[in-house]
Formats: structure tokens, C-alpha cells, sequence
């Protein structure tokens, strides 16, 4: 199995590209809900999250109200560090697992703590998405209904795109449409080892919505 490390700092498009790479064939393994998954009432990461941040972050059904916990994450450097310590590892050795158990020829990690995390170190490429500020401040707005304060925070919060660009073996322009994007990633998947190759004539198709 061929193992692309799918990353790129917030609202730069890492999911359409996860997408399109599905669309070819890949296994995507989607980190951030298995950050959720991990956070699930009853799991261990949940008990040491309520230890750590205090019970105010539970909703009342045991669940991690998540607004709350990242309110309290992205305006507290060391706070967010102590929260990824908590569930890195976790979602790490559930990647793996479910990486051992596919057959597919190539497997996508999506994740957009790849490099801290240390998943990198399974993969057998880092491809990184990139897009302008704007562009990231915009989408963080629109589709999570941020304000700008709101937002701006969460795109702080993160390390420059440089760190991740630094290790890139692939990076992916989102910044000029999907019909670019797609362009971009159909060729640098026709040089993957072992994907079956797909002529670059080859038009995307977006999925319906609510697919």
C-alpha cells in the first residue's frame, strides 16, 4: 500500500482534495473524526479531557461539547498542546489499525496535526494544500459561521505554512478553483507507484450534495 499524507493548515481545502483522491480509488482515513471519535463519551481521552479542562467542557449526555473545548484550545497555546498529547496517540494507533486492514493500493491520512502527531513517519508522501489567508479566513467564516475574531484566532493558532511545506513532497495550489485542484492532483497521482492511472483529460465531478 501506497500511504499519502494528506495535510494543510485550516479551511485550505484538505477535504476537497481527500475527496477527489476517494474519487480515484484512495482509502481516506479522516483524522479529525477520529479526534471526534476518540472524545466519544466513555473513552479514555474523554476522562482525562473532563481531568485536564474540568467537567464544564462535557455536555449532558457525556459528550465533549466541542465549541466550549475549543474556545478554551485555541486561545490558550499551552492548553492546545495538552489537549493534542491527549489524543494524538490515540487517533495515531487507530490510524494504523485501520491502515493494516485495508487492501486498496494507496491510502490517504487526512489530518491537519500530520507532522506533530508524527504520522508522517508512516506515510510514504506528505502532500500539503495550500491557499491564501483570505482565502482561509473567508471559508472559516462561511462554512463554521466563525466571526472574523473567531476565526483569525484559529488561523493563529497554527504553525506558519512554511513548517509543513518544508516537508512536502507534493503541495497542492486550492487557491484558483477545484477545476485546478483536480488538475494538480490528477498528476501527481499518475506518478504514484502501483495507482491505476487515469488520463489527464479526465473531468472532475463533484459530489452531490449531502454525499
Amino acid at each position: 500500500m501506497y500511504v499519502i499524507g494528506l495535510t494543510g493548515n485550516i479551511a485550505t481545502g484538505k477535504s476537497s482534495v481527500a475527496a477527489m483522491l476517494g474519487s480515484l480509488g484512495a482509502w481516506v482515513i479522516d483524522a479529525d473524526e477520529l479526534a471526534h471519535w476518540a472524545m466519544r463519551a466513555g473513552a479514555e481521552a474523554n476522562r482525562c479531557i473532563v481531568e485536564r479542562f474540568g467537567a464544564q467542557v462535557l455536555r449532558q449526555d457525556g459528550e465533549v461539547n466541542r465549541p466550549t473545548l475549543a474556545q478554551i484550545v485555541f486561545s490558550d497555546t499551552r492548553a492546545l498542546q495538552d489537549l493534542e498529547k491527549i489524543i494524538h496517540p490515540v487517533v495515531v494507533a487507530e490510524t494504523l489499525r485501520r491502515l493494516s486492514a485495508s487492501s486498496r493500493p494507496v491510502a490517504v491520512v487526512e489530518a491537519i496535526k500530520l507532522l506533530e502527531a508524527q504520522m508522517h513517519t508512516y506515510c510514504d508522501a506528505v502532500w500539503v494544500v495550500t491557499c491564501t489567508c483570505e482565502q482561509q479566513l473567508e471559508r472559516l467564516m462561511r462554512a463554521r459561521h466563525l466571526s472574523v475574531e473567531q476565526a483569525r484566532l484559529r488561523i493563529a493558532a497554527q504553525p506558519p505554512a512554511s513548517v509543513k511545506l518544508a516537508q512536502a513532497h507534493v503541495v497542492i495550489d486550492n487557491s484558483h478553483g477545484l477545476e485546478e485542484t483536480w488538475a494538480q492532483v490528477l498528476r501527481a497521482w499518475n506518478e504514484i507507484p502501483g495507482a491505476p492511472r487515469v488520463p489527464e483529460y479526465t473531468s472532475w465531478v463533484r459530489p452531490e450534495e449531502g454525499e
